[in-house]
């Protein structure tokens, strides 16, 4: 059965064509850019209507989707007089009815609001850690930069979306945190203390080891967006460079000129013996909501610890200032590469769990899933069927549906599937928690003191409401 695609993803502005004749200098983007432009006028001043009617009946909950027989449309308002509006597919399979003719049959529950809202959401705020907000950037320039600045970005961030296996984990779009001893933390907080006290460029850290956040200066929103940048992006196509022979091979020979580490950036100088290449190092934009501060993201790895340093961007970095970081730094990383990694593989089990659970912490944005598995550096799948994944979608939506006063309520929703799985969902003092478990003659007690059971074991220090 075809899996849903994007169809379109555009943005526009009311403002900016206010006149008849001069609708397409709404358009700020439009994607694919092959359409012709009576239909993305088109297709706009829909959207624009949709907008417009919808306010009248709801104006303080502007409309967020719209369904059709054969496509979802998902509108998202990110900053005053700016809407973004994505459109995917229904998935669909051909079908022959009693009278041997055929039909189209359309899965609309296949498509769910709060999944596909998520990502067009997160296309957002990627587009402004890298690039600023839409209006930030018409102050500095005009709306012809705006525009090319959205091109720039969005023709390659679209190609990047993997809508078929878009799931609850897009909808928490959350961190998973390395748990480690307190000393280890402890020499992990020293070790960034005395890297800012001594280099005063450095305005904000985050440490990561493999793909698991250790600890962060940045404020959480802004972490949470840089967190899925560095592990979906620039930390897969650094490893695969590496594995093409770009690189030497992580970890295998020390790469300072003293031989004395194995440091070396993924953002920044490929090679500390040539000062004419200073490698490509990204803008990042964090507090847009206040100081609005502009920074580079100096990413250096030693094993398979990361500390990513974020610069101030009113002085472009020099090569010296690179040779010092390299110096400071890389003896000291692979110190506490080498040493997290004995930790980590101590407490790192290869055996498959027995029940299949996905949590997360609104407080903390911690995430914990054993119902992900990563197939590759840039793929992840799921060891439990689509329908499942849906039901466990469908009841974080429900925890929401309902506005402001049912978000915050805690509940809970037992159910059994068709095929005889249970799926339990609680959502506890900010907490959620779901699970899959496979006991097909087990009743509805039975399951709940099993819930309890689990969550005593693998979450005792969480409270948990009964």
């Amino acid at each position: 059965m075809p899996s849903t695609k994007l169809e379109s993803f555009f943005i526009y502005n009311s403002n900016f064509g206010p006149k008849e004749g001069e609708e397409h200098k709404k358009i700020l983007f439009y994607h694919p850019p092959d359409v012709p432009l009576d239909n993305k006028i088109k297709q706009t001043g829909l959207c624009e209507a949709i907008v417009t009617f919808t306010h009248t009946f709801s104006p303080d909950h502007p409309c967020e989707a719209l369904h059709t027989q054969k496509t979802r449309q998902l509108f998202y308002q990110p900053e005053k007089d700016f809407w973004m509006i994505m459109t995917v597919t229904i998935p669909c399979n051909e079908k022959t009815g009693r009278d041997g003719q055929t039909y189209i049959e359309y899965h609309d529950e296949d498509v769910q609001d709060s999944v596909f809202d998520a990502v067009l959401k997160t296309s957002y705020k990627m587009f402004r850690l890298f690039m600023g907000t839409f209006t930030r950037i018409l102050e500095r320039f005009n709306v012809e930069v705006l525009k090319q600045r959205l091109e720039h970005f969005f023709l390659r961030y679209l190609g990047t979306l993997r809508l078929s296996t878009s799931d609850i984990l897009d909808v928490f779009n959350g961190i998973h945190f390395l748990p480690l001893d307190k000393n280890m933390y402890l020499r992990i907080q020293c070790f960034i203390n005395l890297t800012e006290a001594t280099f005063s460029q450095v305005k904000y850290t985050a440490f990561l080891y493999n793909d698991q956040l250790v600890w962060s200066g940045l404020e959480q929103d802004d972490m949470r967006i840089l967190y899925k940048y560095l592990t979906t992006s620039l930390f897969p196509s650094a490893l695969e460079s590496e594995l093409g022979g770009k690189e030497s091979p992580k970890g295998a020979t020390p790469t300072s000129a003293a031989g004395s580490h194995y440091g070396r950036y993924i953002t920044g100088p490929p090679d500390m013996k040539d000062p004419s290449n200073l490698g490509k190092v990204p803008r990042i934009y964090v507090n847009t909501e206040t100081s609005y501060e502009e920074l580079y993201l100096i990413v250096y790895r030693a094993l398979s610890a990361t500390i990513c340093l974020m610069v101030d961007a009113s002085v472009a970095p020099s090569f010296e200032l690179y040779q010092k970081l390299d110096a400071f730094i890389g003896p000291q990383l692979s110190s506490l590469g080498s040493d997290i990694s004995e930790q980590y593989a101590k407490k790192a089990t290869s055996s498959d769990p027995v029940f299949k659970y996905i949590y997360f912490n609104h407080m903390n944005l911690a995430t914990k899933s054993t119902v992900h598995t990563k197939k590759s550096a840039t793929t992840t799948i799921t060891n439990i069927p689509p329908d499942i994944m849906r039901i466990l979608g469908d009841i974080n939506a429900d925890f929401y549906r309902h506005g402001t006063s049912r978000a915050e309520e805690d509940g809970e929703t037992i159910m059994k599937t068709m095929s005889d799985c249970w799926v339990v969902g609680k959502k506890s003092d900010q907490r959620e928690f779901y699970v899959v478990l496979n006991q097909k003659n087990a009743n509805l007690i039975e399951i709940n003191e099993e819930v309890k059971k689990l969550c005593a074991t693998n979450f005792n220090n969480i409270f948990f409401l009964d």
